[in-house]
């Protein structure tokens, strides 16, 4: 049995490369490539730019916090989110659910160089924008934050609800 459980964590440490992305300085929701990875997420699934039928603008500082901090879109709606750094700091913008979240967290707390290629996520350098669309097709209550080590468990935290 412990023959069985070293096995079985040398498989899972041997697949953390896979699952885990460095972060780097790119601005994260504007590669084409991940535009067009359109995965159903419980959240809803990677818009086309040329189908938002609404911009909301987003800004994040290094007081830990997103104005507004409280979104609210109807089932079927595709946003285009405009992100602005308006910190020193590196800061994102990730879209998910709290479950997600808080373990992207833990992860990003023990790789703090994770970078990422999906498009609920943009990464935003200091004094800049970035942006990303997101089809709202799932109704409920949802959450975005920054993911960045520190940033998460500082609140830099919102929230989204989509009703019909």
């Amino acid at each position: 049995m412990k023959n069985f459980r070293f096995a079985l964590a040398a498989i899972a440490w041997a697949l953390v490369p896979a699952v885990v992305f460095a972060h780097g300085d790119a601005a994260h929701g504007t590669d084409k490539a991940a535009a067009a990875k359109r995965e159903q997420k419980d959240w809803g699934i990677a818009g086309d730019a040329r189908s938002a039928t609404r911009t909301v603008t987003l800004t994040m500082d290094d007081n830990m916090r997103f104005t507004p901090d409280k979104l609210a879109f109807r089932q079927g709606e595709t946003v285009r989110f405009v992100i602005r750094n308006q910190g020193k700091l590196l800061h994102e913008l990730v879209i998910g659910n709290k479950a997600d979240l808080d373990a992207h967290a833990a992860m990003m707390v023990k790789f703090p160089g994770m970078e990422h290629d999906e498009p609920y996520m943009a990464h935003v350098p200091a004094g800049k924008s970035g942006e990303l669309v997101w089809t709202f097709n799932r109704t409920g209550e949802f959450d975005f934050a920054c993911l960045i080590a520190g940033h998460y468990q500082a609140g830099m935290v919102g929230k989204i609800s989509v009703t019909r």
